[in-house]
């Protein structure tokens, strides 16, 4: 135990370091845990499937593609077998200049539906984006998105990714709802699907942060400053998605669901973000080189470009997820090492082992609420050190554009 009335011992001193480490971490889970267990407590929930007959308007559903052949086929399978949500509806696949096989795919895809439903499958068509203006930056959907707008004439018009998979009663849910409670922006937050081992690594954290960082409450409070949509699953009433700019005015936004849920919020009108987990499925990242590319072009983005919480949150990841697991194995060798501070190892020890309890304890809350399998939770300590990586790397990527891409394209 420390005497006060004798000086620190050197070793002492270094022990502590650790120690406060251990100890933040523990802290920092922990408020993390009771954070999400508040937030999504009072999170809103897509309505169930109303009694009803569907609402007399019109839906176009645009499915903006580039290089989504392994995708593209599921995602409007899904769509097409949806239970019609109004009178009126179509599907749009946006082919973005893809240099594989993402339009056949589509034409297949549409064709096998249509003979599989006879009459009951909702027109289709193909679009071919063409390349973008000479001298104007254009990046990741939104040349894409705005081409399909030059051609929709409905009145409510749904954004989904080609990684999107549907249930058949979402669509008559998601429209039936906002179009009840007079939204502007109707957003549905998926239930993450992880495949590869990268994704169980780091998604199960993002979520958290995502989470934490966005709160569905104050995202739907039009008092708040929070904004935020999925970019997923983006259901704009046509009026109001006009009235912003679209994504014509977005054309050099690389984040372009978080600048539209802005733009909708700043305009005084209506967004509304639900939790869609038994309605949305989304799987986001193939292998560990597209989930490097995707985070590292969000993060720095996504934290209002401000170096000082890109670089801070990408800390406070590495403290919370990744120094438990380090020091968790120090201890014990501490122990032998320098048996006179035992007492410290020991606690150093044990906080570390609380720590990881608390990684467990989060991950269970997850299956618990989300339906995240409990896969792989161990590797979060990997999770964190790659997410620590990620910080840095997208800044420096950003703010140089160099090695800055979204599936191959240049973004800078």
């Amino acid at each position: 135990m420390i005497n006060p009335d004798r000086p620190l011992d050197p070793l002492l001193i270094s022990a502590l370091l650790p120690l406060a480490t251990a100890f933040a971490a523990c802290s920092g889970l922990l408020i993390a845990l009771l954070g999400l267990q508040r937030v999504f407590a009072v999170a809103p929930s897509l309505d169930p499937l109303p009694q009803d007959d569907p609402p007399d308007t019109s839906l176009c559903v645009v499915i903006p593609a580039y290089n989504e052949a392994d995708n593209i086929g599921p995602c409007l399978a899904s769509v097409l077998a949806s239970d019609a949500p109004c009178r009126d509806w179509q599907v749009l696949v946006v082919d973005d200049e893809s240099c594989d096989a993402t339009a056949e795919r589509a034409t297949l895809t549409a064709a096998e539906a249509k003979e599989a439903s006879k009459s009951a499958a909702p027109s289709f068509e193909l679009l071919r984006a063409g390349p973008r203006p000479t001298g104007e930056r254009w990046v990741g959907k939104n040349w894409a998105c705005t081409r399909a707008m030059d051609q929709v004439s409905s009145d409510w018009v749904l954004f989904i990714d080609a990684d999107v998979r549907l249930r058949p009663q979402t669509l008559r849910r998601a429209l039936a709802q906002a179009t009840r409670e007079q939204a502007d922006l109707f957003s549905l937050a998926p239930r993450l699907v992880c495949g590869c081992l990268a994704e169980w690594m780091v998604q199960p954290i993002m979520a958290s942060l995502l989470g934490l960082g966005f709160p569905m409450q104050a995202a739907n409070d039009p008092s708040s400053d929070v904004a935020f949509a999925a970019g997923p699953f983006m259901l704009f009433r046509r009026d109001a998605y006009e009235s912003v700019g679209g994504h014509r005015a977005l054309a050099s936004e690389v984040v372009e669901d978080l600048a539209l849920a802005r733009r909708i919020k700043a305009a005084g009108l209506r967004l509304m973000y639900q939790l869609g987990l038994d309605a949305v499925d989304l799987r986001m990242y193939a292998d560990l080189p597209s989930l490097w590319e995707g985070w590292t072009k969000n993060w720095f983005i996504g934290l209002d470009r401000d170096v000082s919480k890109a670089l801070g949150a990408a800390g406070v990841v590495v403290l919370m997820f990744s120094a438990p697991w380090l020091l968790l194995p120090s201890a014990l060798v501490l122990l032998v090492v320098l048996p006179q501070l035992s007492f410290w190892w020991w606690l150093l020890l044990g906080l570390s082992l609380l720590a990881v309890l608390e990684q467990l304890a989060l991950r269970l809350w997850q299956r618990r609420r989300f339906d995240v399998p409990l896969s792989y939770w161990w590797l979060m300590g990997a999770g964190g050190l790659l997410l620590g990586a990620i910080g840095p790397v997208s800044v420096w990527r950003t703010l140089t554009g160099r090695g800055w891409t979204w599936k191959g394209r240049q973004l800078a």
